[in-house]
Formats: C-alpha cells, sequence, structure tokens
C-alpha cells in the first residue's frame, strides 16, 4: 500500500492520516490505543500528531490487518515476535511496490 504524505513534515495530524489510508480516524485512534509500537505526540490541545515512524507502523499493521486479515490480536503477536524481521519484509515490499507504479506510470507514457 502506497500512501501520500509529504516528506518534508516531522509530524502528521490524525486527519491527515485518515485520510491517507482511506480510513476514519477512530480507527486510527483504536489502534493507537491497542498497538504498544503506535507512540504519537500529543499537542497543546490533546491531538494527536503522528511522526514518519509511527505512519510507518501504521502501514505495517494496515497491511498485516486489512490487507493480509490478521486479526489485532494475530497482528500484535506477529510484531512482537519478529518486528525488525517484519519491518524490513514490509519496507522491501513497499519499495518494489513504489518502483513497479514507477515502471506502469513509464509503461503508459510509451
Amino acid at each position: 500500500m502506497h500512501i501520500d504524505l509529504p516528506k518534508d513534515k516531522r509530524y502528521y495530524s490524525m486527519g491527515e492520516i485518515a485520510t491517507a489510508f482511506d480510513v476514519n480516524q477512530s480507527l486510527i485512534r483504536f489502534w493507537d490505543k491497542e498497538f504498544d509500537i503506535l507512540k504519537p505526540k500529543k499537542n497543546a490541545k490533546g491531538n494527536r500528531m503522528f511522526t514518519p515512524e509511527d505512519v510507518k507502523n501504521l502501514q505495517l499493521i494496515f497491511h498485516l490487518v486489512k490487507e493480509r486479515g490478521f486479526t489485532l490480536e494475530g497482528a500484535k503477536v506477529h510484531l512482537k515476535e519478529g518486528q525488525k524481521k517484519t519491518l524490513d519484509k514490509f519496507d522491501i515490499i513497499s519499495k518494489l511496490e513504489s518502483i513497479k507504479a514507477q515502471l506502469l506510470s513509464i509503461k503508459t507514457e510509451l
């Protein structure tokens, strides 16, 4: 899954995250409570502000739960048992999907 968020930002709002993942904000809030790997900062108003690392973890959670069909408990166990290994594989898959999208874009231009 490729999400469109500006790369130069240090923090992303809940609205930006929900829009990028095409889900509602309550799901992001729920995942924040359920998964320890998410650690968004809170601003003076108490709004969650997600770091690029949080976004990466959200992508991984989204991939496990929405794309691969894991239950929340299954995703938690999977993340705890092999978090580094899973993140590495996910990074590789994300990079390959990005390259594929670029190649398809070039193909349509030909």
